[in-house]
């Protein structure tokens, strides 16, 4: 980790001689260099007061109970020039350690890195190759681009990141189609034994800053070739700015995968979530969220339990926005389960309560 911070630091500070003082201002260099971070800090506490510290296994995002902590940091550059363009970021945080858990050694430490160019000369058409974000929803590992400040139960058991070969076209209408090959549900490194590639589809389409509609897919799996099983998924959302005040994000993400390798019949599982933010004051947001999230068959969360992951949560949440790039939030949150998948003081119980709060900031950049 040392020895890629290192690097990092080297070649930015190499470049950044190169092209001058007014770009350690800016955060971009005449030769289309950016450079930009972002840290998140966190307290968490979780009233079911989990004793090891970690709370819950399908949360990847601000999940230490009881202490302060760094849930992602990150350090990027990136070059951005007419017709072609890359990005390298590495990154840090308890986001980090649980989420990349399953990849090897140093690859932990990557958030992004890809290289893309485009097609044709009127830049409508792109090819990416690398470590990209997720192509699933509406939600990033970002928070300050959150409306909430912890995340979905969805966004938190869809992918944050993929790694393959993603192709895009683009128009001044609103529209943008991409396809993608990948090395599997969010992987950097494919699954030992998989033999073959997954694949991903989005479509959006923005025709006015008010409104805006996406679908997603993923088709594939996350399995070695000797117990193969075949996973589609879909995420739907959509984004209304009904008034300067009010905006709401309405999603929906439905899934299958077979119960065995060559199976008929597949496990679904399925999860709504409603969002509604609400602007107080020009330096005040509100935010309630309603959701959802059904896996009786635990494909995506596992619980053991007779009638698997059923829950449904709401949420509240107060933004201070000190700038655009600076904002201090506290959320309250409550998730109620149709088993008794939480514990409370060694007992299982159906209810889990927890309150956040964080101070995210951006730097550099454009």
């Amino acid at each position: 980790m040392r020895l890629f911070f290192g690097f990092i630091v080297l070649f930015c500070s190499a470049l950044q001689l190169n092209a001058g003082s007014d770009s350690l201002q800016t955060g971009k260099t005449n030769g289309g260099l950016v450079i930009d971070g972002f840290a998140d800090v966190y307290y968490a506490f979780d009233f079911n007061q989990p004793a090891s510290g970690n709370r819950q296994p399908f949360m990847f995002n601000h999940n230490r109970h009881n202490e302060v902590n760094l849930n992602l940091g990150f350090v990027r550059v990136g070059l951005e020039k007419e017709n072609y363009r890359a990005k390298l970021a590495l990154h840090t945080g308890t986001y980090v350690n649980a989420n990349y858990a399953a990849e090897p050694g140093l690859l932990k430490s990557l958030f992004e890195g890809n290289i893309g160019f485009s097609l044709n000369k009127k830049r409508t058409v792109w090819i990416d190759a690398g470590i990209l974000p997720s192509h699933i929803g509406f939600e990033s590992a970002v928070s300050l681009d959150n409306t909430t400040l912890t995340r979905s139960l969805l966004a938190e058991n869809s992918p944050y990141f993929m790694s393959g070969i993603k192709l895009t076209y683009n128009n001044d209408k609103g529209l943008e189609i991409s396809g993608m090959l990948l090395n599997g549900w969010q992987r950097i490194q494919r699954v030992p034994g998989n033999s073959l590639p997954s694949f991903g589809t989005q479509i959006t389409y923005s025709p006015t800053d008010k409104f805006s509609f996406n679908w997603s897919s993923f088709t594939g799996t996350d399995d070695p070739d000797s117990t193969r099983r075949l996973r589609v998924f879909n995420n739907f959302y959509s984004k209304i700015q009904l008034s300067k005040k009010l905006g709401i994000i309405a999603g929906f993400d439905i899934g299958m995968q077979q119960s065995q390798k060559h199976a008929s019949n597949y496990h679904m599982w399925l999860s709504p979530v409603l969002i509604a933010q609400v602007k107080l004051h020009p330096k005040w947001n509100s935010a309630l969220r309603l959701e959802y999230y059904h896996d009786e068959n635990g494909v995506m969360i596992y619980t053991g339990t007779p009638n698997g992951f059923q829950t449904s949560g709401v949420s509240l949440n107060f933004d201070y926005v000190r700038s655009e790039n600076v904002m201090w939030r506290i959320e309250g949150r409550m998730l109620n389960a149709r088993d008794e998948i939480f514990e409370r003081n060694g007992s299982p119980v159906r209810n889990n309560f927890f309150i956040t709060t964080s101070v995210a900031v951006r730097f550099g950049g454009e």
